[in-house]
């Protein structure tokens, strides 16, 4: 078998494909190149090559160039670098054009469907911008007490923070401090335009803390606040203060879950962050993904993408292909990370208040930092705004908010039915519907629910049929279990929200052969310069 890794050769691009590529061909074989443009000619060395049909290649020289291309907006994503910005290079247009076919492609291959596709920027995001519009990043931190990003399909961490997809004041005297080797950091910015930072404990795999630190397991071990000694021989200010975080509050805030661990570490709070089954935690990019800065932050409150929100690409082993030494040994490893990264884990206020404040349609939630928000700081106001368009419910009518999240779109639909209509929702996440809760006790007639969507649909299938079902599943999509569900309970519309264009072709075409039509469909360019795009459809009976 030939391995071409580190190879060089030239090639002409071919179409956008599913993953922030261009399709090209050599010697019979597929390449899939990062950092190129439709039309290109391109000289590309290969990165990963596990046999097969294909390989995976980056382009190193430009020797033909698209008149789309421009200089890169991101320094940290080029060849060789993090996975945060597939697209830096390419005007806005050709970005979101990009996208377009990628997802008019996955229609017709998937579903049979035939449609012109256009992407559209998030309202209010200007149509030439591609930097500061994300409101949650997710960092990794290195054995040197570091914070960067993953790269590409890579477990190393890249301490370079210059990438411009974070909202202005994000990210300043992130790389100036040290944090605790191994954890992970996240940052957010509200509503309120307050920043709040949380430390995540380092994961644990295989008994042992993952990237070489020495804190105590999340599962077990001393919590009371023994201190890491800085590669400077200080001692680490766990309170210390970045420039425009707030004052720590007197009390700890409220974990991510219900069955919240804190111990006092000097003023900063630790907490317990577990994510149980959430629908983040099947959303969201992991080591192995092609994923840009983020795990999630999509849906109001809830899952994740493309929603905590990794800065870059981690992945899967370069040498993890078929019939290499050790490679099962790495696909082993890389499960047992993305295990862990969804253990119970503890959390350490850094900054902030650990509590986000955030806003849509005057109503205002509070909820964790560590908790699911859209990323792009339009995108739940505009999803929110055509889901109620659409929607477009009378008084007394009945509606299913399914993945609901701390409830944005049941908000909207508890608004148009009135008292004497009744709303029902449900997410898998008790943080994000006891956050729910609280922000819509004033609507008495919508009913959340802390439940698994499967669970809850099983034990509704007698129930009266809704007028609208609205769904906002994760990247896998529903899935022919969910989407049976829905179409049996006979909705008269289907409100379906999905980032991944593969899974959403295929929930759209089980809708179909249930007998629902495509009546509108939207896309969006929630995050802009890298390759994802949110699609919003519309099923009709």
């Amino acid at each position: 078998m030939t391995d071409w890794r580190s190879n060089t050769f030239q090639v002409r691009l071919g179409p956008p494909g599913h993953g922030g590529f261009c399709v090209a061909r050599h010697e019979g074989r597929v390449v899939f190149v990062r950092h190129g443009l439709p039309d290109e000619l391109v000289r590309v060395r290969v990165t990963e090559d596990r046999g097969g049909s294909f390989c995976r290649a980056d382009a190193i020289e430009i020797l033909e160039a698209s008149p789309d291309r421009v200089p890169a907006t991101c320094p940290v994503s080029g060849p060789g670098g993090a996975g945060c910005c597939d697209f830096s290079f390419a005007t806005p247009a050709a970005q979101r054009a990009l996208k377009a076919a990628v997802v008019a492609e996955q229609l017709h291959r998937i579903a049979g469907i035939e449609r012109d596709i256009t992407v559209e920027p998030i309202a209010g995001y200007p149509a030439d911008a591609t930097g500061g519009w994300r409101t949650r990043v997710r960092l990794a931190v290195d054995a040197e007490g570091r914070a960067g990003v993953h790269g590409y399909r890579s477990t190393e961490v890249i301490t370079d923070l210059r990438c411009p997809q974070p909202v202005p004041g994000a990210m300043d005297g992130i790389a100036d401090r040290l944090w605790t080797p191994g954890a992970d950091l996240v940052i957010a910015v509200d509503g309120d335009g307050m920043r709040h930072i949380v430390e995540l404990a380092p994961s644990v795999v295989g008994g042992r803390a993952e990237r070489g630190s020495d804190r105590p397991s999340a599962r077990g071990g001393d919590r009371r606040g023994k201190r890491e000694t800085d590669r400077r021989g200080g001692k680490r200010r766990g309170a210390e203060r970045g420039p425009g975080d707030a004052e720590w509050p007197r009390t700890g805030a409220r974990g991510h879950g219900d069955e919240g661990h804190r111990a006092s570490r000097g003023g900063a709070q630790w907490q317990r962050f577990d994510e149980g089954d959430s629908s983040r935690s099947r959303r969201g990019a992991e080591p192995g993904d092609d994923g840009d800065w983020s795990r999630g932050g999509d849906r109001g409150g809830r899952r994740g993408r493309s929603g905590s929100d990794e800065l870059g690409g981690a992945g899967s082993q370069r040498g993890d292909r078929p019939g290499s030494v050790g490679g099962e040994g790495v696909r082993r490893r890389a499960a047992a990370r993305r295990a862990a990264t969804h253990a119970a884990r503890d959390e350490w206020v850094m900054g902030g208040s650990g509590r986000t404040v955030e806003y849509v349609a005057g109503r205002r939630w509070e909820l964790a930092a560590t908790g699911f928000w859209q990323a792009h700081h339009g995108a739940a106001q505009c999803y929110s705004d055509l889901v109620a368009g659409w929607a477009g419910l009378g008084l007394g009518a009945r509606a299913w908010d399914l993945y609901s999240g701390v409830g944005v779109f049941a908000a909207a639909l508890a608004g148009q039915v009135g008292p004497t209509g009744s709303v029902l929702a449900v997410e898998s996440t008790r943080s994000a519907v006891a956050d729910g809760n609280a922000a819509l006790r004033d609507l008495p007639w919508l009913d959340l629910r802390a439940q698994r969507v499967e669970h809850w649909l099983a034990e509704h299938a007698s129930s009266a049929a809704p007028d609208v079902v609205v769904l906002d599943p994760p990247r896998a999509g529903a899935g022919k279990e969910v989407v049976t569900a829905v179409t049996t309970s006979g909705p008269s519309r289907i409100i379906h929200i999905g980032c991944d264009p593969a899974s959403f072709a295929r929930d759209l075409g089980l809708y179909q052969s249930a007998g629902y039509h495509l009546a509108d469909l939207r896309a969006f360019d929630a995050f802009p310069a890298t390759h994802h795009v949110e699609c919003l459809a519309l099923l009709e009976r």
